[in-house]
């Protein structure tokens, strides 16, 4: 919370964090300001050490909860934040639908997650290289496996993506103010 709390001054319509929990995901989104969210989530969290949180501005699918990320596969075992604008989703989606994937969201985001969970096989390195061969436009993604639950991956390709280490863990993130509090060293990829 803490970390998008610095991240407020881009303006958002929505909020939300995913963790693991027994092997599943554990997902909180709320609509309009943090505070809000950060209420919903107060003293539920705080032991867990691997998550991801995001501040949400619209663009494909109107303001809401459902449409606020994380989004999580139908399955519940991954779980992902997207920073940028997939432009083929519409035809991703479309191919999803066809075999049998439902959606909840309106977004381009809930489709990558459905696609990291059709190309999923034990390998989340194997999936998320699949789902990229096939997606136009920018992100920077954060992703959840609960197979890997001491784990974070992240991938970006135009929009940015920031990496900081305190010699306890990594922390990613869209822009500097958001774990510069946390972290020793920080790196642009």
């Amino acid at each position: 919370i803490g970390g998008l709390q610095k991240l407020e001054y881009r303006g958002y319509d929505s909020a939300g964090i995913a963790y693991l929990d027994d092997g599943r995901m554990t997902l909180y989104k709320e609509k309009g300001k943090l505070a809000g969210l950060e209420k919903m989530v107060a003293g539920k969290c705080a032991e867990h050490t691997v998550g991801i949180g995001h501040t949400r501005w619209a663009t494909h699918g109107e303001p809401n909860q459902k449409n606020a990320h994380p989004h999580i596969n139908e399955a519940g075992d991954l779980a992902i934040v997207h920073n940028g604008i997939i432009e083929n989703y519409l035809q991703l989606r479309e191919w999803l639908t066809r075999k049998g994937v439902s959606f909840v969201s309106e977004t381009d985001t809930e489709v990558l997650a459905h696609m990291l969970d059709y190309y999923y096989n034990e390998d989340p390195m194997v999936a998320i290289t699949k789902v990229l061969h096939r997606v136009e436009g920018s992100y920077a993604l954060g992703i959840l496996f609960a197979d890997f639950p001491g784990e974070l991956f992240a991938v970006r390709k135009d929009s940015p993506l920031i990496v900081g280490q305190n010699g306890e863990g990594c922390f990613i993130a869209s822009d500097v103010p958001a774990i510069l509090k946390y972290t020793r060293t920080v790196t642009y990829i």
